[in-house]
Order: C-alpha cells, then structure tokens, then sequence
C-alpha cells in the first residue's frame, strides 16, 4: 500500500490534537495509533483493540534493539534515581561553591554545576537551585536569572549527551524509522554526527556564559536584575513552605554525602563502555558496530555504575545495601512513563507505515518548497508542538517519523534535519510554561513559573531566532559552521545590547 491519500495524515493529526488539548503525550499517541488501526481494520472497537496489542504493540517490545533500548532506560532510570537521592551530586556541586567571590564567579558557578550534572536534567534545578539561592540571594543576583541559568544547564545539556537517556532514547526513534528505511548506519552513529547540528541546544548553553561575561541582560530578566540590586524582589510571593519543599527533594542535608558518590560511578560506567567498545572498532570504525553491541556495553556499564554507588552509600552510611537496592528500583520505575511513550512512539510510526503517511505527505510537498528549507521547518514545528505539550520527548517521538523520510526522499541533510528536530523540542520546551523543566526551574530557583517563564521567553526567542538562519545555512550548505553563523550573530546581538546597557547606565 503507497498510503490512502489524506486519511494516512489521521493518526498524527489525532495524536497532536489530544496532547495539545490534553496537555498529555501518552494519551496522544495511544489514540493516534488506535486510530489508524480503526482506519486500517475496521470500526469494531474489541477487534481494534486486539489488533493494537497484538500487531503493534507487543510487536514493538519483543523486537531486539526495541528490548534492548527499553532495557537499557530501565537500567538508565535506576542509576539516576540513586544519584539524585544519595546527596552525592550536591556534594559534587558543593565543590564548587567554595570558590565564588563576585556576582560573576557566582553564576558561572551555578553554570558549571549544572552542566557538570549532566546525567540528571530533571534533578539538575532541583540540586543546584536551592545550593546557589542563598547565594545569590546574598549577592542580589535575581533568582530568575539562577532560573534561566538552571533551565539552560539542564535539558541542553543532557540532549547532546549521547549515552544517556535522553540521547538513548532518540537514537531508539531514528533506529525505527532507518530500519524501515533501509538505512543500514547505527543510530549511535548518526545521534553522533547530528550533535554539531543541535543548534538550540549548543546555544542555549553557551549564551549563559556570553550574557554573564558581557553584562547584557535584556527585557524583564534585565528589569528583574536592576530592581533585584535595589532590593525589589519578585520572589516575595514565593512561600517558605515551598522552598523547604524543594531543599527536601535535593536532599541537601546529608553531611555523609561525597562527591565521589558521582565520580567514581560515572567514570567506571565511561570505562566499562569504553573497553567493552575499543575491542569492536570504537572510535576509528564505529559505523561498523553493531547496535546491540552499543546498547549491551551501556547496560553493562549502568549495572555497574549502580553496584559502585550502592556500596559508596553503604560505605560512607548515606543508605543501607538494602535501601540502596530499593532506591534503584524506585528509579527504575520512574521510567515507566518514558517507556511507554517510546513504545507508542514506534507503534505510531508502524501504523504511519501501514497507512502511508510519509509517503503521502512527500508527495504533497513534492516541489511545494526547497528541501534545504526541511531542517528549518522541522525546528519550527517542533518548537510549536513543544510549547503546546510542553515535552520535547512527545515533540521527537512524533516528529522523527515523518522527518527522517522527508530527509532522506527529498535528500535533505539528514544529520541537520535530526539535529533540527531535536533542537525545536528544546525550542518549544524552553518558551513553554507546562514544560516540566520549566515547571522544575523555577521551583529550584525560588521563583514563580509566570515569572521565570516571562524572562527567560525573550532570551529563548533570541536563540531561536538565531537558530532558523543556522538552519537555512546549514540546510543549504549541510556543513558544521551553521553553527558558526549563529554563534557569530547571538555574539553580534549581544554586544549590542552589552553596549546599550552601558550607555544607559552612563547616561
């Protein structure tokens, strides 16, 4: 079947329409692909349902690299669980803090930290929010700007980390639709190669340091930082029961905790990989490893990432072995609603196949537009189904499967066409005020989701404005300075606005 016309776009259009409504993902998706399956055998409901479990679902689970990637979240989600509950990394982060003497030293500070704490985007604002506040607080640095400086170091930062889980679970999507496209490269590979292309996400991490060093604060966050100086705060209204709320899920209190308790499980992960990897090929042929290879050294480094921080917090009495292992699978379970979105995600995809729904949307954009303009198009949808949903996860599990076939039909660069979609999820959640980062940030930091949304939107928009003309660029020419030419033109608009702020303050 080559697709049915208008009807094959169905599943996608319900999918996005219930999680725009429904502020909800999972449910999307799940009527998504029940939908099509309804289209494709028939409008009985019992029949549907048991074609949707037998058919696509379990089909889905019981493939290898399928299992083996929801095995690997699994294991990822007991690791990060423990890290975040051991007190360890606000111990790690705490290392940091020693060294701070000015408003400057303070906020790349709170910078370092947070991009250090890569393998916890969520527990990222939650350990260095309430760590910095005080300080901050103490040097009158607002704490949405601590708020914008957290929210950059968390997502960004993670998404470009490939072996984690919010790169693991994207090179699961680009996996599914490369096999049905009979691409034979692995998706680590390509999650590798697409990494100079997240523009978003590079920016965003990078114009922290830019903004802080060149004094250009701009719109509310500018406003925010002059009344902060003046002792004017917009923090008033945050309660102190909220606060003590959120020093209670950093788990900040514990005196038994190290910094070893993050470094020596990560670096003992990097080595298990590493010389599981090295003996295939890894790095000079790694086009040539297999998937399943990637994914079997990673669980195996997990499983003994967590065994090492298991008995550091025995060892140094943070937690018992018994309640280390009953951490561990607390976090393993916090993954459930993760797996079941990359379940849906590659059932959706299936169900698009059968229907064929890439196909026809191809052949509706068949000469309508210039491929180079597809990378472009890709970060602006993705950044508006982002902010509507607020999940950049949702945002790729609907968006790679119409992408990807787009790219490779139209010959669009395929690694800028990725990293276009992965960096309009960041987009959108970045600008979203239902984005759970967001939500998470401003909670660490001490403020109001209002009021860290209404600063950090105008520097979100400076970025991705910045980002459509790298897309442009790097759509055209398919080459790594799409990056250079954004970078160059958030240095340019920086400085001005640095040059501004001191003429007014002259003046």
């Amino acid at each position: 079947m080559e697709n049915l016309g208008f009807i094959s776009i169905i599943p996608v259009l319900v999918t996005l329409a219930i999680a725009v409504w429904t502020r909800n993902v999972i449910l999307g998706l799940f009527l998504g692909v029940f939908t099509g399956v309804i289209i494709l055998h028939g409008p009985n409901p019992f029949t549907g349902m048991s074609i949707f479990v037998e058919q696509y679902i379990l089909v889905q689970i019981t493939k290898s690299s399928n299992a083996g990637m929801l095995i690997l979240m699994t294991l990822i989600g007991g690791l990060v669980g423990l890290m975040e509950k051991s007190g360890g990394a606000a111990a790690f982060a705490g290392m940091v803090v020693k060294y701070i003497s000015s408003k400057v030293k303070a906020m790349l500070a709170a910078w370092t930290s947070g991009s250090l704490l890569f393998f916890t985007d969520a527990g990222t604002p939650l350990i260095v929010g309430p760590l910095f506040r005080p300080i901050m607080d103490g040097l009158k640095i607002s704490r949405v700007k601590l708020a914008w400086i957290i929210d950059s170091t968390a997502s960004p930062v993670a998404v470009l980390i490939p072996f984690i889980g919010w790169g693991l679970y994207s090179q699961g999507l680009i996996a599914q639709e490369y096999s049905d496209l009979g691409i034979s490269e692995n998706a680590f590979t390509t999650y590798i190669k697409a990494i100079p292309f997240q523009f978003y996400s590079l920016m965003a991490v990078m114009m922290v340091p830019m903004v802080i060093l060149l004094k250009s604060d701009f719109g509310p966050m500018k406003i925010a930082e002059i009344n902060c100086e003046k002792g004017i705060t917009l923090e008033d209204h945050v309660t102190e029961k909220a606060i003590v709320k959120t020093e209670k899920q950093a788990e900040l209190t514990s005196d038994k905790a190290k910094p070893i308790m993050v470094w020596l499980p990560l670096s003992i992960m990097m080595f298990v990989l590493f010389g599981m990897l090295i003996p295939q090929g890894f790095p000079h042929d790694i086009s040539n490893i297999p998937s399943n290879a990637f994914r079997s050294s990673l669980s195996t480094g997990y499983i003994f990432a967590a065994a090492t921080l298991i008995f550091l917090m025995s060892k140094y009495g943070v937690k018992t072995l018994a309640s280390g292992f009953t951490l561990y699978l607390k976090g393993m379970s916090s993954m459930v609603s993760i797996l079941i979105i990359l379940i849906l995600a590659w059932s959706l995809g299936a169900i698009g196949k059968d229907l064929g729904t890439a196909t026809y949307i191809v052949s509706l954009a068949d000469g309508s537009f210039p491929s180079y303009l597809i990378p472009t198009i890709a970060f602006l949808v993705g950044g508006i189904i982002s902010f509507s949903t607020g999940s950049s996860w949702g945002t790729y599990a609907i968006l790679f499967p119409l992408i990807i076939p787009m790219a490779h039909q139209f010959d669009a660069p395929m690694y800028v066409s990725i990293g276009a979609v992965l960096s309009g999820g960041l987009f959108g959640d970045h600008c979203s005020p239902i984005s759970d980062t967001t939500i998470l940030s401003a909670t660490g930091a001490g403020c109001t989701q209002i009021d860290h949304v209404k600063t950090q939107l105008p520097y979100a928009l400076f970025n991705g404005s910045c980002c459509v003309i790298a897309f442009i660029f790097a759509g055209i020419t398919g080459s790594i300075w799409g990056l250079g030419i954004g970078v160059a033109l958030m240095l340019v608009g920086l400085l001005f606005i640095s040059k501004l702020n001191k003429h007014s303050k002259n003046a």
